[in-house]
């Protein structure tokens, strides 16, 4: 039986790849499943509180995408009409809960796979006694133009995605010039699309991808991140990444970089007209 707010079977359980293959195949997936088991805490999380803070999203048969021609209903789900800021990969939703408590008047919806980050950001949620900030169990990088209308978001942020170091598995990563032209389609003319990462790769790629899209306008162009980035970026001196978003805490994902002395480097770029 699924949870409340879940449709049954649209992520595999921990542990359970092998069962992938029963399913239709999904695009290339550009994230990696995260297990293990829930402590009790977090499934009387999802059994008390998923109606309230997890949008049930009508999926396709067999299928993990949203139906044809669905949007998610901002004022329906929120009760109002407020900017919209949309989160890709919450992980244990410290960030989102955190810009939730934050910015009242901002309504915050998360998209998430890893179902144990799912029940963390609800019991954060709850602790913290938010009430604008909704979840959605889904991959982004093959629904989110399916699940906001054209021009509905004021910000879209991915933090600390999914880095997929080896070379080979770089056509993984959800930073693409395909997935620029699906975010720029749902932010609002002068949206702000926000990224980080503490992977060097990974920053340079973004700040191609980015800087390569004509839908974007980068006001960090020429911008270091790090005094040193001339002798490690393959652009050399060429630059473009923002000062640290202020809105942006520190999550164990860039905790884990820092303590190894990587450079975490900003994105900051807006939606042309």
């Amino acid at each position: 039986m699924s949870k409340p707010g879940f449709v049954s079977g649209s992520v595999s359980p921990p542990g359970e790849e092998g069962q992938a293959a029963e399913r239709p195949l999904a695009r290339t997936r550009s994230f990696t499943r995260r297990g293990g088991r829930m402590p009790e805490r977090h499934h009387r999380a999802l059994a008390d509180h998923s109606e309230q803070y997890v949008i049930d999203v009508p999926r396709k048969e067999a299928s993990t995408e949203p139906i044809d021609g669905y949007h998610v209903d901002m004022e329906q789900v929120f009760g109002r009409t407020a900017p919209l800021v949309v989160e890709i990969g919450s992980g244990a939703g410290d960030q989102v809960v955190h810009a939730a408590a934050e910015n009242p008047g901002t309504d915050f919806i998360a998209l998430e796979v890893w179902r144990p980050g799912i029940a963390q950001t609800i019991s954060k949620a709850v602790h913290a006694g938010v009430t604008n900030v909704r979840l959605i169990e889904i991959d982004a990088s093959e629904a989110l133009d399916r699940l906001f209308a054209p021009g509905s978001v004021a910000e879209v942020w991915t933090f600390f995605p999914d880095p997929w170091p080896k070379s080979k598995h770089h056509k993984r990563r959800l930073v693409q010039p395909g997935f620029a032209e699906v975010v720029a389609d749902v932010l609002v003319p002068g949206g702000t699309w926000r990224l980080a990462t503490d992977w060097a790769d990974y920053a340079w790629q973004m700040r191609d991808v980015v800087e390569g899209s004509p839908r974007f306008d980068n006001p960090h162009v020429g911008r270091l991140a790090d005094p040193g980035d001339p002798d490690v970026d393959p652009e050399g001196a060429r630059g473009g990444f923002a000062p640290r978003f202020e809105g942006r805490t520190t999550t164990r994902f860039e905790n884990k970089g820092l303590k190894v002395e990587r450079v975490v480097r900003d994105l900051a770029v807006t939606r042309a007209n």
